[in-house]
This record gives C-alpha cells, sequence and structure tokens, in this order.
C-alpha cells in the first residue's frame, strides 16, 4: 500500500484515539464535585483510557486503537462538610478521586496529540495532491 494512505490511516487512527481521551477527560472535570446523594454513597469514579497498538493489515501500518475505558481505583478523598447530604456520622462526605490539574494536563496533552495528527493528514493530502498534479503533467 501507499506510503502517503498508511499514514493518513495511522494519523485517523490517532485523531480517533485522542478525540476519545478528550471526551474521557471532559466526563471527568465535569464530575469532579459529583458525591453520592446519601451517606456513606461513593461519588464519581475517575475514568481512565488505555490505548493498544493494531496492525492494519491492508496498509501494514500501525494505528492505534482504544483498549478499555476503566475505572481509576484510586481511594476517594473525604472533605469535612456536616451539612452536605451524603456526609457521614461524622460530617465527612467521600469526594471523587479526581485532580483537575492532572484533568488538564491529560486534556492539554491530548488536543496537542489531536493536532499533531490532524498536521499529519493535511500533509499527506496535500503531498498526495502534489503528486496527482505531477501525475496529470502540470
Amino acid at each position: 500500500m501507499d506510503p502517503l494512505v498508511a499514514s493518513l490511516k495511522v494519523a485517523a487512527s490517532g485523531l480517533g484515539a485522542q478525540s476519545e481521551r478528550l471526551r474521557v477527560v471532559s466526563e471527568n472535570l465535569a464530575n469532579a464535585q459529583s458525591t453520592g446523594n446519601f451517606p456513606g454513597a461513593d461519588p464519581y469514579q475517575r475514568k481512565t483510557i488505555t490505548f493498544t497498538s493494531e496492525l492494519d493489515r491492508a496498509s501494514g501500518a500501525h494505528t492505534v486503537d482504544v483498549s478499555a475505558i476503566s475505572p481509576d481505583r484510586t481511594a476517594f478523598p473525604s472533605e469535612f462538610q456536616p451539612g452536605h447530604e451524603a456526609a457521614d456520622e461524622f460530617g465527612y462526605v467521600k469526594m471523587p478521586n479526581v485532580n483537575v490539574l492532572v484533568e488538564m494536563a491529560d486534556m492539554r496533552e491530548a488536543n496537542r496529540s489531536y493536532e499533531a495528527n490532524l498536521q499529519v493528514i493535511k500533509q499527506a493530502r496535500e503531498l498526495i495532491s502534489m503528486t496527482i498534479d505531477l501525475m496529470r503533467g502540470q
């Protein structure tokens, strides 16, 4: 298969993977303060995303795919909020295990990876277009 077409497939798979990563990070950020509804209830549990390398047999290129979206098993931090509906008998509320700074760093990295894959697609399309123009004799 043509190397330019293979690079398009690799970059397209990267776009899809980073798009899914951004969705997971957005969900985590949106629920960074989502607690339980009753005393002792677990709050929102942070999600993590795992990628895997796949071999595209048609092009021979290694593409990326989402292998799993799984819950983060780290402990829930507690905050003293005695008036909260999810507070235990001591006034502590389990908070989500979402660290906003970590999520923002993940979002920034995913965004940059997305942009890099998009740039690869633009360059490959331009090279394909130039090749077609050369074949036409222009």
